[in-house]
């Protein structure tokens, strides 16, 4: 059914799969009961996680069926059932170029260190874009990738890259515990699953400032919230110094979401891209993250795009309707009004509005000793009914 996810809910004995954005209850699924589906699940369970199952009543892990797929699963109670619910991970890895990751991604690999997030609410693929790039990495550069998973998603293998992946309560006790660590390891380039605490923050950015290249994924809506997330989670004592951290480490902020094809085929994504320029920089250092807003809708040439730029880019594409567009805009004025030109350019930009000749010619010119009255053309005066219309290009 080319399904993203599986649930199971055990006190009606239903089956439920999300395609393509959309909840769809399988009738045809034959009912079970909660002690059928906690007997079948827990075949698939270590001890271990039993007994964490049991102790926590949440269990987060990875299943995996030869032949067919991977699987992140989360397994909890509702009203004293055991449930489960399951997202399909891909064996296949797609590349940059099949999710059509924006033109700044490419850049943000190449850098020696720094650090790039990538954000969006859940279920937008930010796993699916970080492993696109990482992959990159791992096939044209030689160097030592290591990851802190909850739980292990895409298995990467080893190309020109050496790769190493870790996951919680498996390989690692925290995210934390991990970064701790990870600087004795040699790595040149650094995944964290997510970034969730203050700790998690500020290793993740210490390792940035040691001259790695660190990726990690925040659960925020744009750059600006981006931003500030990073910085509130801190006691406010230390926020200026964090400031000053991240407006040094910073590489970019890659903020997307996903909308359903026009063609009924899938979800295409949208991307709003930050790039840390020099401006950006200071606004970061200064507390003036509410300006950065701005400086993405004018850094096209940065390569710096909006989310409503790019949802009116799918639309002119005719990969989404703009009814379904409209509804991820973050300003929906503002994308009506990205619309009603002719359009965004290629790069990103907008192209500017037509600048031809008006279609009627002007009225003659007044001679040079003719008296400037007010009905008189030449005098400029407004709102007189002689006088010619003049536009602003």
């Amino acid at each position: 059914m080319n399904g993203s996810d599986l649930h199971f809910k055990t006190d009606t004995g239903s089956v439920y799969v999300r395609v393509y954005g959309e909840l769809v209850h399988l009738d045809d699924e034959p009912p079970f009961t909660n002690d059928e589906f906690t007997r079948t699940l827990y075949e698939r369970l270590r001890p271990e996680q039993i007994e964490r199952l049991e102790r926590m009543f949440e269990l987060d892990y990875a299943l995996e069926i030869k032949g067919l797929s991977r699987f992140r699963g989360n397994a909890y109670f509702q009203r004293g059932h055991l449930q489960a619910a399951f997202r399909v991970i891909p064996y296949e890895i797609q590349s940059m170029e099949d999710l059509q990751l924006p033109p700044a991604c490419y850049d943000f690999i190449d850098r020696p260190r720094g650090l790039v997030l990538v954000t969006g609410p859940a279920g937008s693929g930010k796993s699916t874009t970080l492993a696109a790039m990482i992959d990159r990495i791992n096939r044209t550069h030689a160097d030592h990738i290591m990851t802190v998973e909850d739980p292990i998603e895409f298995v990467h293998d080893d190309h020109v890259a050496l790769i190493n992946q870790r996951e919680l309560e498996v390989d690692t006790n925290s995210f934390a515990n991990a970064l701790k660590y990870v600087l004795r390891q040699d790595p040149d380039v650094i995944l964290v699953g997510e970034m969730r605490d203050l700790e998690t923050i500020h290793l993740a950015i210490t390792a940035a400032e040691t001259g790695h290249l660190v990726f990690g994924t925040l659960h925020t809506v744009d750059s600006v919230q981006t931003v500030d997330r990073i910085v509130d989670v801190f006691p406010i004592h230390s926020q200026q110094q964090v400031r000053m951290q991240l407006s040094v480490n910073l590489v970019g902020v890659v903020s997307q979401t996903l909308v359903r094809r026009a063609d009924g085929r899938g979800r295409v994504a949208a991307y709003e891209v930050l790039v840390a320029t020099g401006a950006v920089r200071n606004l970061i250092r200064e507390n003036k993250s509410y300006q950065i807003a701005s400086l993405i809708q004018t850094g096209a040439r940065a390569k710096m795009q909006t989310l409503d730029t790019s949802l009116a880019n799918l639309v002119q594409r005719g990969l989404v309707t703009l009814e379904d567009a409209r509804l991820k805009s973050k300003d929906p004025w503002e994308f009506d009004r990205l619309i009603q030109l002719d359009g965004p350019a290629p790069g990103g930009g907008l192209r500017p509005a037509s600048t031809s000749a008006p279609s009627t010619p002007p009225p003659p010119a007044s001679p040079s000793n003719a008296p400037q009255s007010p009905n008189n053309p030449a005098s400029g005066v407004r709102g007189q009914p002689n006088r010619p219309a003049f536009r602003r290009d």
